[in-house]
């Protein structure tokens, strides 16, 4: 926000400042003015208006009444006549203040209001004689009185800790910060839409849960007073929705917040949004189809011009080969064992990574995410898994030891993660009892036996094909931001 050009950047101290505006506050309320009024009807958005009236000329007057709200953003003049620039969520407006229209007593008052002031205002469009969109004040209307100071009249707001702790402030100041936001409820609108679009159901599962499932993290523990029990924060929707699959439902998705009590990186924030889905009667072969879908339309709909190529098909790999190109042929499934694995790895001289109080799962993770998905850049689905890594995906069709799962990845990140489901009930059983034993191990991600979720596909799921797609990381993709933190409104904070 600006204010009289040529003004030097000094500032009164903050609590002076706050004296001042809570002065102006005082006087207003004793002109008898209600600086913070319950409504204003009937504004419409500046956004609507800019487009109306290009073809107007420099000087051109129009009869044309619009009534406006936003913050001053900025002012230039006094006495007689006076601009002031409106900023509202989809644009900004110059006004024209001159006393001749409004009188001494309300010119007075539209003066004295400060920078971050929120006013309505009534008036007529006209185009100044250099040649700028104005509104011609007739009214004005105070809406609320700002008792601080806006950020950084003239540069934004640029500190990293105040915009993340402080996002009223961010998205106040910066127009980036903003149309970030605007992007990322495009995208949710846009993966909403083709599933919609295409048959699936929303449906909404417990975010408290008895027992947490459907991926391999640690969770976060609260307590229900009433029934006197722990729950647990949902790590994923996978064994609900797929109960749904059961049910009969078919085609579902949920869109929706989960929660993993792990690190705090530039991609990982502990509560995130994910959207999953499970579709009946298709495989990993259809959600890669499905996913690429999805993506190349929120791309379409959000105009991304970056650097990244989303068209389609994007490439597939299987992580045994992702895993040899990039270590110099460490070959995981020639060394089955946590032993083996561990020795391979010391002994290559392309890979430095600690291999003590690691599990084979966990070994095979870490070679993954150390060295084939930060040099990962145009979209790729890395295929075809091994079958301790991933408890919930059905048995390769043809490569034993092996199940249907990729994971998607873009720019360095993993974006979805997908399997051909596991629907047979005793293999299950058996991969959760697995998991137990990994459990004991020392795998504090292992996944916990739930024998409800063993009963429902004892009813008869039908083949399926399920994705988890992280939204936070989308959004980043879409909006070329690095870090989580930067899309997320309101990011986790280290004190």
């Amino acid at each position: 926000m600006t204010d009289q050009p040529g003004q030097p950047d000094e500032q009164p101290p903050v609590s002076e400042l706050l004296a001042v505006r809570r002065a102006k506050l005082e006087r207003l309320r004793e002109q008898g003015v209600d600086p913070f009024p319950h409504s204003f009807d009937g504004v419409t958005p500046i956004g609507d208006i800019l487009p109306v009236w290009d073809h107007l000329e420099a000087g051109e007057e129009t009869d044309h009444a619009y009534r406006v709200a936003g913050r001053i953003a900025a002012r230039r003049g006094q006495g007689k006549m006076a601009f002031l620039d409106l900023q509202d969520r989809s644009g900004r407006l110059q006004l024209q203040a001159r006393i001749d229209v409004l009188g001494e007593e309300v010119m007075e008052r539209l003066l004295e209001l400060d920078l971050g002031d929120l006013v309505g205002i009534d008036g007529t469009i006209f185009r100044s004689r250099r040649g700028e969109l104005t509104l011609r004040v007739t009214g004005v209307t105070v809406l609320a009185k700002s008792l601080r100071p806006p950020p950084d009249k003239h540069h934004g707001l640029h500190d990293v800790e105040t915009r993340f702790r402080r996002r009223e402030l961010d998205l106040m100041a910066n127009e980036e910060a903003r149309q970030t936001f605007i992007t990322r409820a495009r995208v949710i609108r846009e993966v909403r839409g083709y599933l919609d679009d295409h048959g699936f159901i929303e449906v909404e599962t417990p975010i408290l849960q008895p027992l947490y499932g459907g991926a391999l993290a640690r969770p976060f523990t609260t307590h229900h007073n009433a029934l006197d029990r722990d729950f647990y924060l949902r790590i994923a929707t996978e064994l609900y929705l797929k109960r749904c699959i059961v049910g009969g439902l078919e085609r579902v998705y949920e869109l929706g917040k989960d929660f993993r009590n792990e690190g705090i990186s530039f991609k990982h924030n502990p509560e995130f949004t994910m959207v999953e889905w499970y579709e009946a009667y298709t495989d990993y072969e259809g959600a890669m189809a499905r996913t690429e879908a999805i993506v190349a339309r929120v791309a379409d709909a959000c105009g991304y011009d970056g650097e990244l190529d989303f068209s389609t098909p994007w490439r597939r790999v299987t992580l045994h080969d992702a895993i040899a190109e990039r270590t110099g042929g460490i070959d995981i499934l020639a060394h089955r064992t946590r032993e083996e694995l561990a020795a391979a790895i010391t002994a290559s001289p392309d890979v430095d990574l600690p291999v003590a109080d690691r599990t084979w799962p966990q070994l095979v993770d870490d070679l993954l995410s150390h060295y084939v998905e930060p040099h990962v850049t145009d979209p790729v689905f890395i295929i075809d898994y091994p079958k301790e890594l991933s408890p919930f995906a059905k048995d390769h069709r043809s490569v034993p030891g092996l199940v249907e799962r990729f994971e998607a990845f873009c720019a360095g990140m993993e974006i979805a993660n997908a399997f051909t489901e596991l629907n047979d009930p005793d293999e299950q059983r058996r991969r959760f009892e697995a998991q137990a034993r990994m459990a004991t191990e020392g795998d504090e991600e292992a996944q916990p036996y739930d024998e409800v979720f063993v009963e429902a596909l004892e009813q008869g799921m039908p083949p399926t094909g399920g994705v988890g797609l992280g939204i936070d990381r989308l959004v980043m993709l879409m909006t070329g931001k690095h870090s989580i933190r930067e899309i997320v409104l309101f990011p986790a904070m280290r004190d």
